[in-house]
C-alpha cells in the first residue's frame, strides 16, 4: 500500500473542525492578526461585520496609507507628513502596521494595523489577515464572562466615542494609538457578509475559559499603570498562552472523555517546563517526555473528534449526548455508516498502480469485524489525507500560539532531531504571569498585590496552569533518583535567574524567608 487515500472535505459526514469542541480551523496563525479579528468581534458583539476595502482601488499599501495621513494633514489633524515622508514610512513600518513578508520587496503586503485600539481592524486587507477562527475561540471564552469582556472593550476603546463616532481628545493616549484612531475614524464597515457565531455557545472546557477570563480580569487591574503598548503585549501573550493551554488540554482530555462517555472527568493534565533556555539541560529529558506524550496524543485526539462529529451528524445531538452514545449506545452496524463506507469504496478504482484503490482499502480494513462500519469509517478518516493534514495543522497551530522559540515561548525546540519539542517558559511569558499572580482577592471583596516566595510562585504556576518547574513534589517523580533531583534543582536556579533578569527578584539576604518576589506596582482596592 504505497498510496494514501485521498478524500475531499465533505465527502463523508464526519468532519474535523467542530465548533462545539474547538472553534478553530487549526493552522499556523499570527497572534497580532488574531487580536485584530478579536477586536472586530468585540466591537460588533459577535454580529457579522467586516471592514470595507478601498473600493475600486485595490489593497491598502504604505503609499495609500500615507495619502490618508496627507489628507488628515490638510484637515489640520497632523503636521509634517508631507515634508517628512521618509520618517512617516519608518513610523508606519515600525509602530503601526502588521506586514506580511516584511522586508521582501516583491511579496510584502499590509495585513492590518497593529492591535493597539479596538478600531484597528477597520484598516486591513482581509485576505492577509486570516486567523482561521482563532479569534472566534477567544471571543467565546471572553463571552462567558460579560463583565470582563465589557472591561476589556472599555479599555481598548479609550479615546473614541462609539455613539458619536468622534475622537475624545481629552483622553491621554500615546502617539501610536492616536495615529491609529485618526487613520480608522473615517473608515466604514459592512454587515451581513460573515456568518454570525450561532447563539454564542459555551466553551467546551468551561474551567479553562474561566481561567482565561480571570487572567484578563487581573490584567485589567493594571490598566492605569501600564503603558498601553506593554498592556497590549501582555494581552497578546495571554491570548496565545491560553489558546495553547486550551488546545493541549483538549488533546489530552478529549479521548478520555470519549472513553468515559462524559466530559465530567478529572483534569489531571500537567507539563514539565524547562526554564534553563539550554536545549541540553538536565531537565530537558523530562520536558521532552511530557511533550512527546502530547505529540503521541494528537492521533487519539483527531480520532475522538471525528467520532464525536460523526455521531452529532448522525443523531443531530449536542456533544454531551454524543459522548454518552459513543460509550453506551452506538450501533456500529448502522446502515448510515455502511452507506458512507460504500460511497468511499465505490469512488475508488478497482485496481491501480498509481492511486489508492479498492484492494488497498480492503487491506486497510482487513482486521476490523465485517459489520463494524463505524470504526472502519473513523479509521479511514484518520489514515486519509484529511487525517494526515489535521495532524500537521494541529502541530502548526500549537507551535504558533505557544510562541515557540521566542521570548514569550511556552514551547521550544531546534532544527536538530536531538532537540525535540519541549515545554519551556520564556522571560516575557514569565513576566506576564508574575504580574498576574502577585494579585490576590481579598476575602471581603477587592484585591491587593502581595509578595511571594519562590516556592509559592512555583506552586501557584503549577496549581493554576499545570506547568511544573520543580517536579520533586509530584507523585509521578516520587520514585526518581539523584538525576531527577539535580535536574529540578538546576531548573529552579534557572528560574531564579530568569526572575532576576526581569526585575522581580533580588537576593537581599541569605535568609530564605526574606527572598521574595515583590510586585512591580502596588495595587489595592
Amino acid at each position: 500500500m504505497s498510496q494514501i487515500l485521498k478524500l475531499k472535505r465533505g465527502s463523508v459526514a464526519g468532519g474535523f473542525m467542530n465548533k462545539d469542541i474547538l472553534f478553530v480551523d487549526v493552522k499556523s496563525v499570527r497572534l497580532d492578526r488574531v487580536l485584530t479579528n478579536l477586536f472586530l468581534k468585540m466591537y460588533a458583539n459577535g454580529a457579522p461585520l467586516s471592514p470595507l476595502g478601498r473600493k475600486g482601488k485595490g489593497d491598502y499599501d504604505i503609499e495609500s496609507i500615507e495619502e490618508i495621513l496627507c489628507k488628515l494633514e490638510e484637515e489640520g489633524k497632523f503636521k509634517g507628513v508631507t515634508d517628512n515622508s521618509g520618517a512617516v514610512e519608518d513610523w508606519l513600518r515600525s509602530s503601526l502596521l502588521e506586514l506580511v513578508n516584511r522586508g521582501n520587496v516583491v511579496k510584502e503586503h499590509v495585513a492590518t494595523l497593529k492591535p493597539l485600539h479596538l478600531l484597528s481592524w477597520r484598516l486591513q486587507n482581509t485576505k492577509y489577515c486570516r486567523d482561521y477562527r482563532a479569534s472566534d475561540q477567544l471571543y467565546l471564552m471572553l463571552h462567558s464572562n460579560p463583565s470582563v469582556m465589557a472591561g476589556l472593550v472599555s479599555y481598548l476603546s479609550k479615546g473614541w466615542d462609539k455613539h458619536s463616532g468622534n475622537i475624545v481628545s481629552s483622553e491621554n493616549l500615546d502617539v501610536d494609538t492616536t495615529g491609529i484612531l485618526y487613520l480608522t475614524q473615517q473608515r466604514k464597515e459592512k454587515t451581513g457578509t460573515r456568518k454570525e457565531i450561532e447563539s454564542t455557545p459555551e466553551p467546551f472546557l468551561k474551567e479553562q475559559a474561566a481561567l482565561f477570563c480571570d487572567d484578563i480580569r487581573r490584567l485589567l487591574l493594571y490598566k492605569d499603570v501600564l503603558p498601553r503598548t506593554v498592556f497590549i503585549d501582555y494581552l497578546r501573550i495571554l491570548c496565545g498562552f491560553h489558546l495553547c493551554l486550551y488546545t493541549l488540554k483538549l488533546v489530552y482530555l478529549l479521548p478520555k472523555m470519549v472513553a468515559a462517555g462524559t466530559r465530567d472527568i478529572t483534569d489531571d493534565w500537567s507539563m514539565v517546563v524547562d526554564v534553563t533556555d539550554n536545549l541540553d539541560s538536565p531537565v530537558a529529558p523530562y520536558a521532552c517526555s511530557d511533550m512527546e506524550r502530547t505529540e503521541n496524543g494528537y492521533g487519539r485526539y483527531i480520532r475522538a473528534t471525528y467520532m464525536i462529529d460523526y455521531i452529532q451528524k448522525r443523531k443531530g445531538c449536542n456533544v454531551d449526548e454524543a459522548l454518552r452514545i459513543l460509550a453506551n449506545d452506538n450501533n456500529h452496524s448502522d446502515g448510515y455508516y455502511e452507506s458512507d463506507l460504500n460511497n468511499i469504496r465505490d469512488g475508488l478504482p478497482k485496481s491501480s498502480e498509481t492511486e489508492f484503490d479498492q484492494e488497498d482499502l480492503k487491506e486497510m480494513l482487513e482486521l476490523f469485524p465485517e459489520d463494524d462500519y463505524f470504526d472502519k469509517l473513523i479509521h479511514i478518516l484518520e489514515k486519509s489525507n484529511l487525517g494526515a493534514s489535521q495532524l500537521r495543522f494541529t502541530r502548526d497551530f500549537v507551535d504558533s500560539v505557544s510562541m515557540k522559540n521566542t521570548s514569550s515561548k511556552l514551547l521550544a525546540d531546534s532544527r536538530s532531531r536531538r532537540h525535540p519539542r519541549r515545554g519551556a517558559l520564556g522571560s516575557k511569558l514569565l513576566e506576564t504571569l508574575v504580574q498576574l499572580l502577585v494579585i490576590q482577592d481579598k476575602p471581603n471583596g477587592g484585591f491587593e498585590t502581595r509578595s511571594l516566595s519562590i516556592d509559592e510562585l512555583v506552586e501557584e504556576i503549577r496549581n493554576r496552569y499545570g506547568l511544573i518547574i520543580n517536579g520533586l513534589a509530584e507523585d509521578r517523580f516520587a520514585e526518581t533518583g539523584v538525576e531527577a533531583n539535580e535536574a529540578f534543582r538546576i531548573n529552579m536556579e534557572a528560574f531564579k535567574d530568569k526572575l532576576r533578569q526581569i526585575g522581580f527578584y533580588t537576593d537581599m539576604s541569605d535568609a530564605y524567608i526574606l527572598q521574595k518576589i515583590r510586585p512591580r506596582y502596588k495595587l489595592e482596592s
